[in-house]
């Protein structure tokens, strides 16, 4: 067998950053009332092939904070890693990408959030831990679900 045959798969994460980052903090009267917050998190992925062997793949987090009615502030990132992945099979590259890959991103990702909620003089807001692997799994089971009602 040739070299190329026996490629060995490689997966690594060559650089992580943040790509985007915003908070705003919409009044000051925010800061005179009772602190009886209502979050509104709204989390999101991409995957975009940077070379034949590279891929971005960034994670977004919205999350809008309301208090008596009023948007007390709204923090917006994004986190963004670029992986090595040559030699991988085809079809586990959707896993890699849709959850291996966000699962690396997300402590960076929930690190920014609170370094920019604390910075605005705000309570720490701490991201629940996701499990990317069972969401992975449940939109897939999703994607079939609508593909078999498509069909009928």
């Amino acid at each position: 067998m040739s070299e190329e045959q026996q490629a060995q798969p490689q997966l690594a994460l060559e650089r992580i950053y943040t790509k985007d980052i915003s908070f705003e903090v919409p009044g000051a009267q925010v800061f005179t009332k009772e602190w009886q917050p209502e979050l509104n998190i709204n989390l999101s992925s991409s995957a975009e092939k940077v070379d034949p062997t590279h891929f971005e793949v960034s994670l977004k987090v919205v999350v809008q904070a309301n208090n008596a009615g009023e948007t007390a502030f709204i923090v917006d990132v994004t986190q963004s890693g670029i992986f090595l992945i040559d030699a991988v099979e085809e079809e586990r590259l959707p896993y890699i990408l849709g959850a291996y890959c966000p699962n690396i991103l997300f402590p960076f990702l929930r690190e920014a959030v609170n370094d920019m909620v604390t910075k605005g003089s705000f309570p720490q807001l701490l991201l629940t831990p996701i499990n990317f692997d069972a969401e992975f799994e449940a939109n897939l089971e999703r994607a079939q679900a609508s593909a078999v009602e498509g069909q009928a």
